[in-house]
């Protein structure tokens, strides 16, 4: 689950409809971004499903006794996310192998330098999954094919990122910036700039991009939960989630 609090409430997105939006935004790339074009379907295949595993477990979200707020996906139980981690690549694999291999690539750059043995067994298998699929594929020894991948993965980064930018913040409010965003984006486009990428709201609907790979002004409904804390103190947060309507919010990016 993402989310971000307000006052008297909770807005929550499901990582499934997080990487929707972030399909969106990579199919309204500009081509010359996919480098390779043989390979489209799968890439989008990847970005669409880079957190199928968390599908069920966000259906019922669990409540942070000692923080007395939901777990989100950055403060969830490790062996649980890592469990959930698994099973979505496996999923993946089943779909396509190049998509499951960037997956793979996306969730290991965000958790090998981790010490918990959970994550650190999880990273030993990923590489062997990894070291599988690029022989498997016929990538090991295509220097040419590696760099693809290195321009594809950042393609899923930066639509990860760009959908958890309008997640995480308060629409139409830069005061506050996630840490994830203090810096800018942290993946780049080398081919293109060497700057990192700054996302803004320039008011309640608009997101502009300091340096954009869109292919122009792109429309996408954001889907969420405003969960009311009186409601999930009266009821317990799974009964206030299932209770509450979703949403849609209009977002633009430019």
């Amino acid at each position: 689950m993402i989310l971000f609090e307000r006052e008297e409430s909770y807005v929550m997105v499901t990582q499934d409809d997080h990487a929707q939006v972030s399909k969106q935004i990579a199919e309204h790339c500009k081509d010359e971004f996919y480098y390779d074009s043989k390979h489209f379907e799968e890439v989008i295949l990847a970005i669409q499903e880079h957190d199928r595993g968390w599908i069920d477990p966000d259906k019922s979200p669990l409540w942070n006794d000692k923080s007395e707020e939901p777990f989100s996906f950055i403060d969830y139980p490790t062996d649980l996310k890592i469990s959930f981690y698994e099973k979505g690549l496996n999923e993946v694999e089943e779909l396509s192998k190049y998509a499951c291999l960037l997956c793979s690539l996306h969730y290991s750059s965000f958790v090998q330098d981790a010490d918990e043995p959970a994550v650190q067994e999880f990273w030993d298998l990923e590489k062997q999954r990894q070291e599988r699929l690029y022989n498997e594929l016929e990538i090991t020894e295509n220097e040419e094919m590696q760099e693809i991948v290195m321009y594809h993965l950042d393609l899923l980064k930066f639509s990860d990122f760009l959908s958890l930018f309008i997640c995480l913040h308060e629409p139409g409010n830069n005061k506050i910036r996630h840490p994830f965003f203090k810096n800018g984006f942290p993946q780049l486009f080398l081919f293109v700039t060497d700057e990192p990428i700054i996302a803004s709201w320039e008011n309640e609907e608009i997101v502009s991009l300091s340096f954009s790979p869109l292919k122009s002004k792109l429309v996408i409904k954001l889907p969420y939960k405003e969960v009311m804390k009186d409601h999930i103190e009266k009821d317990g947060l799974l009964q206030a989630f299932k209770d509450t309507p979703v949403t849609n919010r209009k977002i633009i990016f430019k």
